[in-house]
């Protein structure tokens, strides 16, 4: 979008967010970690063998063995780049006393238009991180004209998953999926299940029980007891409409990439750096902005730890 100038118009009445602005997972994940790489680690795994009972015999305790190893792998995510660019020209920013719309005697809630743009392009970016979090394709950047892009914990959590195949969300299918988890070593410590508002529902209809009342009905199930332990609901509007999605959340965690600038050069001491930071442009016309700029990704930690329902119905 183009700078903002004075043909975008000034209205009296208080602000409201219109939208879907919560960002209730990556508002959940724990700590933050730096790297000095856009390419992180998020799991070295390995496993042992089928448990068996052994036959060995004295002689052959005494003699010499067969050593046997265990082996690791690695599992890599990638941090990607969000950006948002703000500008504001000096008279759009000077004549916040110009009002459209009815003529009342209430104020303009914005006074300063250059931090108003920049307020809301951080809730922007909030909401972007949300989505690629849970849903991002991953992409490394093979070169400068490649996007990286990071995976999301649905798109990663593949090990678990049960197929509902258009049916409607079941006690059967989550049932499943957390056999599933537990049979792949799932820790079960602060797992949380996020759905969409149509499964929210389903989810309060399948465990709800509401006691007769005279004056109150209905029920909104925020915690689920099973087998394996309590879970919390959360709905999250960027969950896709036909999926359950149960995250280990002990494990979870954003990676950030900080970039160590003083405003005039750049600074080789990841400590000092800044994991979100705005970066003012030089001035050429009667326009003064800048940009908001960070380098992030998700720790989703072993996807062995995660689960999804995908396949869901919507209506």
């Amino acid at each position: 979008m183009a700078y903002t100038d004075s043909e975008d118009l000034n209205y009296r009445g208080e602000l409201f967010l219109i939208g879907q602005y919560r960002t209730p997972f990556i508002s959940m994940l724990g700590a933050g970690m730096r790297s000095s790489s856009f390419t992180f680690p998020v799991a070295q795994p390995y496993a042992l063998t089928a448990a068996s009972q052994p036959g060995i015999t004295e002689a052959v305790a005494a003699a010499a063995g067969t050593p046997t190893t265990v082996l690791r792998t690695e599992e890599t995510n990638t941090c990607e780049i969000h950006k948002k660019d703000v500008s504001v020209s000096f008279m759009k920013q000077s004549q916040y006393g110009i009002m459209s719309g009815i003529n009342t005697n209430d104020a303009n809630p914005v006074t300063n238009e250059l931090s108003f743009q920049k307020k809301a392009q951080l809730k922007q970016m909030a909401i972007d991180m949300e989505y690629s979090f849970l849903n991002g394709t991953y992409q490394a950047a093979a070169n400068a004209t490649t996007a990286a892009q990071t995976r999301g914990i649905i798109t990663a959590s593949t090990t678990n998953t049960v197929a509902a195949g258009g049916s409607a969300l079941t006690k059967d299918y989550i049932d499943e999926l957390l056999l599933e988890m537990y049979a792949s070593g799932a820790i079960f410590e602060n797992a949380v299940i996020f759905v969409n508002a149509f499964n929210r529902t389903k989810i309060s209809d399948i465990y709800g029980y509401a006691p007769q009342d005279r004056n109150i009905g209905g029920l909104s199930i925020k915690q689920v007891e099973t087998d394996f332990g309590s879970f919390g609901v959360v709905t999250d509007y960027y969950v896709p409409a036909a999926t359950l999605l149960i995250a280990e959340m002990s494990v979870c965690k954003p990676v950030f990439v900080p970039v160590a600038f003083d405003g005039e050069d750049f600074v080789t001491n990841m400590e000092s750096g800044s994991d979100v930071l705005w970066v003012p442009t030089a001035i050429t016309g009667a326009q003064k902005g800048g940009f908001i700029y960070t380098q992030t990704g998700i720790d989703y930690g072993p996807k062995e730890y995660h689960g999804t329902i995908t396949g869901l119905a919507t209506a």
